[in-house]
């Protein structure tokens, strides 16, 4: 399950996301607190908004921040790009401290955050398979889910509760403190064992070279529609999650922070049990989707705090299984000196639908109830399932039912064959 911690670049690598990623959870937190109880009153649109800018850079940098991933030192990039983004919190920090922030500031350094992820995220992704190497990308695949989610069950809680004794302010700066760790794992990697990837020599059409190779691979294309569609329409829990806490159930902001944390409870436990897997197959993506609708609309139906918490572990159970899936099969089916290219177009189909979901979300919970919201994402997740699973079945001429036997666990196969016997 941990294999790919044997390499002491991968290493350094988790742990300095992990103490990252536990301030970019309390940043989300602090920052949709921040838009919906202090700067506005309860705008769901306006929180869409944020989230919308935040995301909407990727639709249009996306695939060149891909390319130059393929063209230059990764590492180095990340530098710059984790470097810029842990200004984006300093300001917004220093100005909710100050008491000088309004809803533009936030709209401004939402939208800065954007371009510099942007151009971060194809290349932190692609980085791994440059740190592991091919073996070993499943496993270190599925241990960054696991660390990203390790630090979404402490980094809510924590900023419920920051926010609540003193403020967003300090959340935010103590996000901005906390790339000090990514920054510091990469300046102190042992260059000599990394595995670099062949750059990319500049020439023209490079961008519509990777276009016109996901083309070609109809199971890549099944993969960016589905990661579209899910991920536009179901995965704004920092939207939904906030409108739930406060509109719905109308409690504060620690009550808030610890649906992420407990939702984290699903999402690590996928993540650990994907570490175990040494192959993927395209089940799991189209079972997590499926799972996905289905555990999104029981949350929508929940009657109380309690038990909407309780069906969050669920949802993070499938949305992980999902996204982990669909991640670890386009990095280990992809050419080496594509992997930028087609992990940039990935992420502008998973992030660059935020600009579109997002608002759209928040007016619908705005106008029509938070439940309302969720349950438009559940449906549109299953649908998109279930048309995946029909494709499927129809291109490889396999019948449905041998499909899913391929994912029962050993010990059920066994036990089955016993009961036989």
């Amino acid at each position: 399950m941990f294999r790919a911690l044997k390499v002491h670049n991968y290493r350094l690598w988790v742990t300095g996301a992990l103490v990252s990623n536990i301030g970019t959870w309390m940043q989300r937190v602090a920052q949709d607190w921040l838009v919906l109880t202090v700067l506005t009153h309860n705008s769901g649109t306006a929180a869409g908004i944020t989230t919308g800018l935040q995301f909407l850079p990727i639709v249009f940098l996306g695939p060149y921040a891909g390319l130059l991933g393929d063209r230059v030192n990764k590492r180095k990039l990340l530098l710059i790009t984790q470097t810029a983004m842990g200004l984006c919190a300093f300001l917004l920090g220093m100005l909710v401290v100050t008491g000088a922030v309004q809803l533009w500031h936030v709209y401004v350094l939402a939208l800065l955050l954007g371009v510099a992820s942007a151009f971060d995220a194809p290349s932190r992704q692609a980085f791994v398979s440059e740190v592991v190497g091919k073996d070993d990308i499943p496993n270190a695949v599925a241990l960054n889910s696991a660390s990203f989610n390790l630090a979404r069950l402490a980094g809510p809680g924590v900023a419920g509760l920051v926010i609540a004794l003193v403020g967003t302010g300090p959340a935010f700066l103590i996000n901005a403190a906390s790339f000090a760790a990514v920054i510091f794992s990469l300046w102190r990697m042992r260059t000599a064992e990394l595995v670099p990837a062949v750059h990319v020599p500049r020439a023209k059409g490079q961008i519509r070279e990777g276009l016109v190779y996901i083309r070609q691979r109809p199971d890549l294309l099944m993969i960016m529609v589905l990661v579209f569609l899910v991920g536009t329409f179901g995965m704004n829990f920092q939207i939904t999650n906030a409108l739930m806490a406060t509109s719905v159930f109308h409690l504060g902001p620690g009550e808030y922070g610890l649906l992420g944390s407990v939702m984290a409870i699903g999402t690590l436990g996928a993540a650990l049990l994907a570490a175990r897997r040494k192959n993927m197959r395209m089940m799991y993506i189209v079972g997590g989707a499926l799972a996905f609708g289905v555990t999104v609309g029981i949350a929508a139906l929940m009657p109380s705090y309690v038990l909407y918490a309780l069906a969050l572990i669920l949802v993070g159970l499938a949305s992980l299984t999902f996204m982990n899936a669909c991640n670890t099969t386009v990095q280990l089916t992809t050419d080496s000196a594509m992997r930028g290219r087609v992990l940039a177009v990935y992420m502008v189909v998973l992030q660059g639908g935020t600009p579109i979901g997002a608002p759209l979300v928040g007016w619908i919970a705005t106008e029509f109830g938070a439940r309302w919201s969720l349950g438009m994402g559940a449906v549109v997740a299953f649908v998109a399932g279930l048309a995946a699973l029909f494709l499927m079945n129809r291109r490889n001429s396999v019948r449905l039912r041998d499909q899913f036997k391929s994912l029962r666990p050993a010990w059920m196969v066994r036990g089955l064959r016993h009961t036989a016997g």
